[in-house]
C-alpha cells in the first residue's frame, strides 16, 4: 500500500510497531520518509488516506492512549514491493535503515501477545473532522473514498512466519556497564548479608592521646638518642678534615602534638626541637695535624610521622605503614683551639654535611620504632587465648580500625569457644553495640552475644552441672528432702533407706543473657534430680523436677579484666509430669533456693569474678570505670593508666632477630627532607 501527502509531497509518517516482550506491549515509534521510487509501484485507481500539514507536527506523534514520553526523531527508509515481500526477508530489510543505525530482522522480534488490530476509521469524513479537535496531534486515519470490502485476514508474519523462513537465533546481551553495576550490587548485598557483627567494640578518644603522648615521647626520646651518624670526611684545598664519633647528648622536644587523622589513624607532629651533639674532629694541613672533640647543636628540628593501623591476616592490630618527614633548619658548631679560625672557615662544609646526615638518620629510626618495636607491643594484645581449662576467647579484629578526628574505633569478634571445639562458633544475632560517648579516655562495649557465647561454651564443655552426694548435701536440706519423700523411702529395702542422698543439678539448655537499660539478667533452666546412692548398687531416683532461675548480673572492670557478680533473683521448681506433683514440690522451694544461695552461687561468683581479659596491650590498665546499660548491649567508660612504661614492655617483648634500623632493608615510606 502506498501513502502520500498533500500536493504530491511525501510527508513523514509515524509508524508504530507493537512488540510483545517480557514487560508487555512496547510502542516503538520512528519516522518514515517515502521515496519517489515507491510511488511508481503503488496500485493505480486506489485512493489513499491523506494527512494535513497541521497533522504532520513532530511535537506530538500518535503514541497511543498512554501518550508515552518522547519519541525519537530521525529519518528512516521504508521499503515496499508489490507483491509484498515476506517481512524479515533480506530484500526488504536491507533497505530499511533505522534511526539508531541497527539492522534487526523482524522475524527475530518477540511474538506479540495480541493479534494486530485494524486501524480505526473515524466517522466524520474529510480532513476537517480531524482538525476540529484542535489537539495538534495525529488521530485516527479515515478512508478518503468509499469503504472497500473486507479483505481476508492475512497471517501475521510476526506470529506465523512462512515455513521457508527460519528465525535466526540471537543472544540478548546487556551492556558491560550495566553488568558491572549489577555485579557490584550483588557483591555489596552478599557482603552485607555475610558481614560479621562485632561482639566487642573499643573506642579510644582524643582525651587518651595526651597520656599516650607523654609516654610515647619518653620512648621516642630514648630511641632518637641512639641515632648514630656516620663519619664525615672531606677536603678543601690543602685542608683535610674528618668528623667521627658523633653522639646525641641532649634532646629537647619543645612542641609536640599527637592527634587522630582519618586515613592515617595516628599522626605525631614535632616542631622546633633541638639536639645537642658531640663529635671528634681531625684536621690535617700539610704537615700540621689537630684533633679533639667539639660540641654542636641542631636547632629547628621538625618531624612529621603518621602511623597506619590495620588488621593482619591473623586478626591482630598492626602498624602497617609509617610515613615520615624530617628536617633540620640550622646547625651550629663551637670550634676552639689553635686551628679555630681554620675550623670556622670550614664550618659551612662541616655543618652542612652533618645536617644532611642527621636528616637521613631520623626517619629510619622512626620507621624501625613503629614497624618493629610498636608492633612488638601490639603483639601483647590477646587474639585467641585460653580463659581457663575449658573455654577460650577470640578477640580477632574484624576489619581495619576506623579513625575520625576525635577517636579511633575497633571492632572485635568477642566470642568464646570450647577448647575441645576450637572451630565452633555461635552465630551472632544480637544487636551491634554502638559507641557515642567521648567524655572518657576509652570506651568498651559488649553485646548480648559476648555473654551468650560464654555461657554456651561452658554448656558445651559440660561445666554447667553440679552433683552433691552424702556430706556435700547440707544437713538441713538432707533432712527436709528425706521427710518430703518419706513415703517413698519407707517402702524400700533397709539397705537403701540409710543410703547417702544425692542432689544433682544439670543445666538443660544454654543460659541466655538479656541486657536492658534497667539491668542485666541471665535466664537458666535446669533439671534437679534427687536420688539415693546405695554402696555398690545402682542409684534409686526419688524425684526429678525442672528449675527455672533468673540471675541478675553486675559488670565491672578491674585492671584489664571484665568481672561479673551474679545474684539469684527468681527461682521456681515444677514437675514436668503433672500439675499435682508440682503442687507437692512447693515445700521444697525455700530449701532449694537456700541451697543455691549458699552452695551454688558462691561457686559461680568465684569463677566469674576472676574476669576475662580485655584486648589491651600489656602494661595498660583501666581506672575509674562507669558501666551504662542499653537495649541489647552495655558500655563501660574508663580512663587509662600505664602500670608499666613502654620501654619496659617493649624490651620484654622485643623480637630476638631485631636488626639495626640503619641496616634495615625496608626503606622508610617517606625520605627525610633536607
Amino acid at each position: 500500500m502506498m501513502l502520500r501527502g498533500r500536493k504530491g509531497k511525501y510527508a513523514p509518517w509515524a509508524l508504530t510497531l507493537r512488540l510483545a516482550g517480557a514487560q508487555g506491549v512496547v510502542p516503538i515509534i520512528t519516522h518514515i520518509l517515502l521515496d519517489e521510487d515507491i510511488e511508481a509501484q503503488a496500485p493505480k485507481g486506489r485512493d489513499l488516506p491523506r494527512i494535513t500539514q497541521k497533522e504532520m507536527g513532530t511535537g506530538k506523534l500518535n503514541q497511543g492512549p498512554s501518550q508515552a514520553g518522547t519519541a525519537g526523531i530521525g529519518r528512516a527508509d521504508f521499503c515496499t514491493s508489490l507483491p509484498l515481500a515476506p517481512l524479515g526477508s533480506p530484500t526488504c530489510l536491507d533497505k530499511a535503515r533505522l534511526v539508531t543505525g541497527l539492522r534487526t530482522a523482524l522475524s527475530t522480534l518477540p511474538v506479540a501477545s495480541d493479534p494486530p488490530h485494524p486501524l480505526p476509521i473515524s466517522e466524520g469524513g474529510g480532513e476537517s473532522g480531524r482538525e476540529e479537535g484542535g489537539s495538534g496531534r495525529l488521530g485516527f486515519i479515515k478512508a478518503a473514498g468509499p469503504a472497500l470490502p473486507a479483505r481476508p485476514r492475512r497471517l501475521d508474519p510476526l506470529r506465523c512466519p512462512p515455513p521457508h523462513v527460519t528465525a535466526p537465533t540471537t543472544s540478548s546481551t546487556a551492556s558491560p556497564l550495566a553488568m558491572a553495576l549489577f555485579g557490584a550490587l550483588i557483591l555489596t548485598l552478599l557482603a552485607g548479608a555475610h558481614a560479621e557483627l562485632p561482639g566487642c567494640k573499643i573506642r579510644i578518644t582524643s582525651k587518651a592521646l595526651e597520656l599516650v603522648k607523654q609516654e610515647g615521647l619518653r620512648f621516642l626520646e630514648q630511641e632518637l638518642e641512639t641515632v648514630t651518624i656516620p663519619d664525615l670526611r672531606g677536603s678543601e684545598g690543602h685542608f683535610f678534615y674528618n668528623i667521627s664519633e658523633v653522639k646525641v647528648t641532649e634532646l629537647q622536644l619543645t612542641f609536640s602534638e599527637l592527634h587522630f587523622q582519618p586515613d592515617q589513624e595516628l599522626v605525631l607532629q614535632i616542631n622546633n626541637a633541638s639536639w645537642g651533639l658531640r663529635f671528634r674532629r681531625q684536621l690535617l694541613y700539610w704537615f700540621f695535624y689537630d684533633g679533639g672533640y667539639i660540641n654542636a647543636s641542631a636547632e629547628g628540628v621538625s618531624i612529621h610521622t603518621a602511623l597506619q593501623l590495620s588488621r593482619d591476616p591473623a586478626g591482630r592490630i598492626k602498624v602497617s605503614n609509617v610515613s615520615c618527614q624530617a628536617s633540620v633548619s640550622r646547625m651550629h658548631a663551637a670550634f676552639g683551639g689553635t686551628f679555630k679560625k681554620v675550623y670556622e672557615f670550614l664550618s659551612t662544609f662541616i655543618t652542612s654535611g652533618m645536617r644532611f646526615l642527621l636528616n637521613q638518620q631520623i626517619c629510619p629510626v622512626l620507621y624501625h620504632a613503629g614497624t618493629v618495636l610498636l608492633n612488638s607491643l601490639l603483639d601483647t594484645v590477646p587474639v585467641r587465648s585460653a580463659v581457663d581449662e575449658l573455654v577460650g576467647i577470640d578477640y580477632s579484629l574484624l576489619k581495619d580500625p576506623v579513625a575520625s578526628t576525635s577517636n579511633l574505633d575497633m571492632g572485635f569478634r568477642g566470642a568464646f569457644y570450647p577448647l575441645t571445639e576450637a572451630n565452633w562458633s555461635l552465630p551472632n544475632r544480637a544487636v551491634e553495640p554502638q559507641l557515642q560517648e567521648e567524655e572518657r579516655m576509652v570506651y568498651v562495649a559488649f553485646s548480648e552475644f559476648f555473654f551468650d557465647s560464654a555461657m554456651e561454651s561452658y554448656f558445651r564443655a559440660g561445666a554447667l552441672k553440679l552433683s552433691l552426694v552424702g556430706d556435700k548435701v547440707p544437713h538441713d536440706l538432707d533432712m527436709v528432702l528425706r521427710a518430703s519423700y518419706f513415703g517413698s523411702i519407707v517402702l524400700m529395702s533397709p539397705a537403701v533407706i540409710d543410703s547417702p542422698l544425692k542432689l544433682e543439678l544439670r543445666v538443660t539448655e544454654p543460659p541466655r543473657c538479656t541486657i536492658k537499660p534497667s539491668g542485666t539478667t541471665v535466664s537458666v533452666t535446669a533439671s534437679v534430680t534427687i536420688a539415693l546412692v546405695p554402696p555398690n548398687q545402682p542409684e534409686v531416683q526419688l524425684s526429678s523436677m525442672i528449675m527455672d532461675a533468673r540471675l541478675s548480673a553486675k559488670m565491672a572492670l578491674r585492671g584489664k579484666a571484665l568481672r561479673t557478680q551474679l545474684d539469684l533473683r527468681r527461682f521456681r521448681i515444677y514437675s514436668n509430669q503433672s500439675a499435682l506433683e508440682s503442687l507437692a514440690l512447693i515445700p521444697l522451694q525455700t530449701p532449694l533456693k537456700t541451697l543455691l544461695q549458699i552452695a551454688v552461687m558462691p561457686m559461680l561468683n568465684e569463677r566469674t569474678w576472676r574476669g576475662v581479659q580485655i584486648p589491651l596491650p600489656e602494661g595498660i590498665d583501666f581506672v575509674r570505670e562507669v558501666v551504662t546499660n542499653h537495649a541489647g548491649f552495655l558500655t563501660i567508660g574508663a580512663d587509662l593508666h600505664f602500670a608499666k612504661g613502654l620501654r619496659e614492655v617493649i624490651e620484654k617483648n622485643r623480637p630476638a632477630d631485631t636488626r639495626d634500623p640503619r641496616t634495615s632493608s625496608a626503606p622508610p615510606p617517606s625520605t627525610a627532607a633536607v
